[in-house]
């Protein structure tokens, strides 16, 4: 059974599938738009530009560019000054969500996190091991 679904560009209903999540119309608007975007950073002069850059060189916008980017039809292996933001710093990064920075400062908040919760077992099974004598 189809689904169906408003276009989150446009609020146009269509038939919802696994390859787009947009209307036709705006498929072929995006698809229009990926083009200008790989014939512009294609170009020998271009290949260094950063993600302001490529907004300003071709008009489609930043968020439409980041998605190219994180659905992987621009390999930014290929590009080395192109890159998205860290999702909770804004550092260009290259891959993954977060930056190398925020990834170790996450990691240790974990550690940390980790090291309290055995402490606290250890605290709890001391308690409970604790052997009480009372005088009659």
């Amino acid at each position: 059974m189809a689904n169906l679904s408003n276009c989150p560009n446009c609020d146009k209903l269509f038939v919802l599938n696994a390859f787009r999540d947009v209307c036709d119309d705006c498929f072929k608007e995006e698809e229009r738009q990926f083009e200008t975007v790989y014939a512009f950073i294609r170009k020998r002069e271009n290949r260094t530009a950063t993600l302001a850059e490529v907004v300003d060189g071709t008009g489609v916008p930043e968020k439409q560019i980041l998605k190219f980017i994180k659905k992987g039809r621009i390999q930014l292996s290929r590009f080395p000054s192109l890159g998205y933001p860290c999702e909770k710093c804004g550092t260009p990064i290259k891959q993954g969500k977060l930056c190398d920075n925020c990834t170790s400062t996450l990691r240790s908040q974990l550690e940390n996190l980790q090291k309290e919760e055995e402490r606290q077992k250890e605290i709890e099974l001391r308690e409970r091991t604790r052997t009480y004598h009372t005088k009659k």
